[in-house]
């Protein structure tokens, strides 16, 4: 077993982003607890319970079934349908292009339920800040912080954010932030293709109402998701790019997200020089 004394700051980082990426959110309790003595005692509780069940089948007299026995059992609640995803997404662009601003999208995205995300996960992440600042920025999805507090770039994420655009001379209060899939993926896994076409009219009706001026994209799954390929996100950043959603062009630009600064910290320098780029830009 390795110690954690024993690892580099970046070794120990990549770790705890492993972890936390496999849905590990939680590493140590208050005291410590014997699980192999919790697991015995929950397998004795249980034998406890089933003899007595044993002994009365046993010691009970067979007998005919009576009228009230022969009964059909009630039956069992049906579960629920599955929509189509090509439906889903029909339904989840009619809800988008129905509502007329930020407000009324955030009731019909909380109103959906053509995501399967939405079961799983405790709040809808919906974009947060300032619209009329004509800054947009746009991660892939929620973490466990932002679904937990049900907001865009929450916890070390979010900081780690914050720390970015404070260094170009922006507030996070001052932009807008939005992610491309709302619901939180179980165990931060990377949302589907199919996952990502059901959630695409709710961002791209966001973009198109909140007409930003600039629009900065967050890591490999947006960059991808916007400008489509398979390049990887060390391919996409640094280059300005047209982006057209909703009748509106947005120029944009493609960086890497908190998350891959965090898991390598030689990437702070290509966040670095895409965001001097960004900057010179927005006050060009």
């Amino acid at each position: 077993m390795i110690s954690a004394h024993d690892l580099s700051p970046a070794q120990l980082a990549a770790l705890l982003a492993f972890h936390a990426d496999a849905g590990v959110e939680w590493l140590l309790e208050e005291e410590p607890v014997d699980r192999f003595a919790e697991f015995e005692a929950m397998k004795a509780a249980r034998g406890n319970a089933r003899a007595p069940a044993r002994q009365i089948a046993a010691a009970a007299p067979a007998s005919t079934p009576s009228r009230e026995s022969r009964a059909p059992a009630p039956a069992a609640s049906a579960p629920a349908v599955a929509i189509p995803d090509a439906q889903a997404i029909e339904e989840a662009r009619f809800a988008a292009e129905s509502a007329r601003s930020l407000a009324e999208l955030r009731v019909a995205m909380e109103g959906f339920a053509g995501c399967n995300l939405r079961n799983s996960a405790r709040n809808l992440v919906f974009a947060e800040g300032d619209p009329a600042s004509g800054i947009m920025i746009v991660g892939p999805m929620p973490y466990a912080d932002d679904d937990r507090d049900g907001q865009p770039f929450a916890g070390r994420l979010g900081e780690m954010l914050t720390r970015m655009l404070a260094g170009i001379g922006l507030a996070r209060e001052s932009v807008l932030l939005s992610n491309v899939v709302p619901w939180r993926p179980p165990g931060n896994r990377v949302p589907t293709a199919r996952e990502a076409d059901i959630c695409r009219p709710f961002i791209e009706r966001q973009i198109a109402l909140a007409e930003p001026k600039h629009l900065l994209l967050l890591g490999n799954f947006t960059a991808r998701f916007f400008f489509g390929g398979n390049d990887t996100i060390h391919q996409l950043r640094g280059e300005w790019r047209e982006l057209s959603i909703g009748g509106i062009t947005v120029p944009t630009l493609a960086t890497l997200h908190p998350q891959d600064l965090m898991t390598a910290p030689v990437n702070k320098r290509f966040a670095w020089q895409d965001l001097l780029a960004f900057k010179a830009r927005i006050q060009g």
